[in-house]
């Protein structure tokens, strides 16, 4: 694990403990979005895995998740679990809801893009630092 993981990983732990202990009324959004707890299922060891991330769009019943990692130029470990079962929970405002994750499609992408950017610019600036395709992830109800 890199000092970039090391970090990431605490300032995490962190956070979620405030936005858990406060059911959402601190640290609830960051940058104007919606910060959401998503669990997955650890690929490898088959522990649930918790991150915070943002929610740049929330489109009805669908929750959009950017898989940027800051530009990395790897995948975030959330990703990669939920690319390996897509049966996720988030949790938001103090409720769990069950969701299913997938990876939009490069046409579903195009139509988010602009909304995500227009919700925080630094995800277009993360796409200029790398050359892999940064996911758009649709989180939608079981």
């Amino acid at each position: 694990m890199n000092a970039k993981d090391t970090v990431f990983r605490g300032v995490n732990a962190l956070h979620r403990s405030l936005v858990r202990a406060s059911r959402g009324r601190v640290g609830g959004r960051l940058g104007g979005m919606p910060v959401v707890i998503l669990e997955t299922v650890g690929r490898k060891s088959g522990e649930p895995r918790r991150t915070m991330l943002t929610a740049p769009v929330v489109d009805g019943d669908t929750v959009v998740l950017v898989a940027s990692y800051g530009g990395d130029s790897r995948h975030p470990a959330w990703y990669l679990n939920l690319t390996a079962d897509p049966s996720v929970t988030i949790e938001r405002d103090g409720r769990r809801e069950p969701m299913t994750a997938r990876t939009a499609t490069a046409e579903e992408k195009a139509a988010y893009w602009p909304r995500i950017v227009a919700s925080y610019r630094g995800y277009a600036g993360y796409q200029k630092r790398t050359d892999r395709d940064i996911p758009v992830v649709l989180l939608t109800p079981r």
